[in-house]
């Protein structure tokens, strides 16, 4: 069932602004579920000590290297999308 047919109550300006909000919302989520995902598995890989006040040396290194890599990659793979939206 479309997001139309669920809101037949409100006129169609009041239904697209609605349909870009949900969307905006979505988009929220899905950065929140991407940060979620590159906390836990840069934490996971990097942090090997116990919890301190600073991390070390190389925690800290390993930290900005996962998270760079984890950046390059999603924009890789943001720019091969829009590359193949361009070809359709």
């Amino acid at each position: 069932m479309s997001a139309q047919a669920q809101m037949p109550q409100f006129d169609a300006a009041t239904r697209k602004e609605l349909e870009e909000f949900l969307e905006q919302e979505q988009a929220k989520a899905k950065l929140q579920a991407s940060v979620h995902e590159l906390t836990n598995t840069c934490w996971n890989k990097c942090i090997t000590g116990g919890i301190s006040s600073k991390f070390s040396r190389s925690e800290a290194t390993c930290l900005e290297n996962c998270v760079d890599r984890f950046l390059d990659s999603s924009l890789y793979i943001v720019r091969q999308i829009e590359s193949q939206k361009q070809q359709l």
